[in-house]
């Protein structure tokens, strides 16, 4: 048995300290913020309603007990008297049941409620308890929430932007009508279950990749890859990607995407293209130095030509001195070696068609179209003035291309003084730094040009000669945009015209 001093520590939970009277229930109930309505389980006759109930609808109990449902409730057919007892007879029958109810203050102030009935066996008689709540507020952001979606939805409908949740392993958690336009789902078929199954293998890879990374605050990164749709088309998309965690919703990597093909195409063409100019440009002077070399090399090959014949003269005649005929070859030799010094000069020049982008010291390709400047000037007894920057002009280009459009500039300068009297004819071909970039100008003395047509000088097919059609000019843009840089033309001083183009320095 316990001692004395064990019952007399008890714990507060025991029966005998948690017993509670009825009039503790009845002001536990009255305690109460939810709203209480008590019912006759049989007549459904309002018992009893706790002052929460009593304050919202704005009766006093003695008020409330004899109301009927529509004294109470709002005047709508869905609300009659008939409605409200099989409501309440459902609890009855099953033990609870739950309405949407739209109950009516005494001022006239209507209540949209949830209410549930339960049945609760009492003593002496059954009862059925109804606890209902305002859920006005509720239903209106319900319904502001549909209205939203369906704005957006309507918003989204002819958007050429797709949105997909994606898992690490590329699974499809979410995607936007949208995206499934973009990916060729046709209304009513189903959604692929990966995304990334639909892209080519190198594109796949790549996406896995980045499905892999935990992306933290929300950094996104862009992508494009490639993808195959249902009808073997090929098509590129970019997107970006970032991760996202939304509580209980959603989880994984987010990717807002756009069909990109048109443009991809269309910078393909562009690069084609651009391919195709360069490669006339990088043969465009070569006609030009064919032309310019003829002369040069006519007089070494009619020397040889003397030589070896002089020799032969003497081989076939009476005299044969083996030092005549020894001095005759010698000089041939020397000739040779001078044609082949001219072609090789040639040969330096257009043997590395497909050169990529280096770092050059610009004045040296100055001082390597030399040769051909002033061989092309002396078929016109042209002065030409070389004047390279004395500083060192580091710039990143395609020597050979950058060579072409001094020539071009430099030949079409010296065509220009042809029309002019000799002691007028000047061209020249200098460099300067100025602020950051390498500027070359090839100036000549010649009429200059109008200024509406120094604003159309490089948009192709311009040209101030009778037989000219300007597409060196154009390709010489092509070229120096290419390499980041800028061309123009400016009045000469005193007279005549100044082409110019600029190309970044690098440090």
């Amino acid at each position: 048995m316990p001692s004395e001093s064990q019952s007399s520590q008890e714990s507060p939970l025991s029966p005998s300290a948690a017993s509670f009277e009825l009039d503790d229930f009845k002001r536990m109930m009255e305690a109460l913020t939810m709203c209480i309505i008590l019912h006759d389980a049989e007549s459904k006759s309002i018992l009893w309603a706790n002052p929460s109930a009593c304050d919202v609808l704005g009766f006093t109990l003695e008020e409330l007990l004899p109301l009927k449902a529509p004294d109470m409730s709002r005047r709508s057919h869905e609300y009659r008297r008939e409605i409200g007892r099989q409501w309440l007879h459902g609890a009855v029958l099953h033990g609870t049941n739950v309405i949407e109810w739209c109950y009516r203050a005494k001022n006239g102030e209507e209540i949209l409620s949830e209410a549930t009935a339960t049945l609760v066996k009492l003593s002496h008689q059954d009862v059925i308890m109804v606890q209902f709540r305002d859920i006005a507020r509720e239903e209106q952001i319900k319904r502001e929430m549909k209205r939203l979606e369906s704005r957006l939805k309507e918003f989204m409908q002819d958007s050429d932007e797709g949105i997909a949740v994606l898992r690490n392993d590329g699974g499809i958690e979410y995607i936007s009508d949208a995206g499934r336009k973009l990916l060729g789902v046709r209304p009513g078929q189903q959604t692929p279950r990966s995304f990334t199954d639909l892209c080519e293998p190198a594109s796949r890879d790549e996406l896995l990749e980045l499905l892999t990374l935990a992306l933290p605050d929300a950094i996104s990164f862009p992508i494009r890859y490639q993808i195959v749709l249902r009808n073997g088309q090929r098509r590129w998309h970019q997107a970006s990607c970032r991760y996202i965690e939304i509580e209980n919703d959603l989880k994984g990597h987010l990717l807002h995407f756009r069909d990109v093909t048109d443009q991809v195409e269309a910078e393909e063409a562009r690069r084609r293209n651009q391919a195709a100019l360069e490669y006339l440009a990088r043969h465009n002077a070569m006609g030009e130095m064919a032309t310019a070399i003829a002369h040069e090399l006519s007089q070494p090959l009619a020397a040889i030509r003397n030589f070896l014949e002089g020799a032969m003269l003497r081989l076939n005649g009476d005299d044969i001195s083996r030092e005549n005929i020894l001095w005759g070859l010698e000089n041939a030799a020397r000739q040779v070696d001078h044609a082949a010094a001219i072609i090789k000069s040639v040969r330096e020049y257009v043997v590395k068609l497909e050169q990529t982008e280096t770092l050059i010291d610009i004045n040296e390709t100055i001082n390597e179209a030399r040769y051909f400047i002033e061989l092309k000037a002396a078929e016109t007894q042209v002065a030409v003035e070389i004047a390279p920057c004395a500083e060192k002009l580091m710039v990143s280009c395609e020597k050979v291309l950058i060579g072409q459009v001094i020539l071009n500039l430099a030949f079409n300068a010296i065509e220009e003084m042809n029309r002019f009297p000799q002691e007028m004819r000047r061209v020249r071909v200098s460099s300067e730094r100025v602020g950051d970039t390498a500027v070359i100008r090839v100036a000549d003395q010649g009429g200059g040009l109008d200024a509406g047509h120094r604003e159309r000088l490089f948009d192709g097919f311009f040209s101030s000669k009778v037989s000219g059609n300007g597409i060196g000019l154009a390709l010489c843009k092509n070229i120096i945009a290419r390499h980041r840089g800028d061309i123009w033309a400016q009045p000469g001083e005193p007279r005549g015209t100044s082409f110019c183009f600029a190309l970044p320095l690098v440090r």
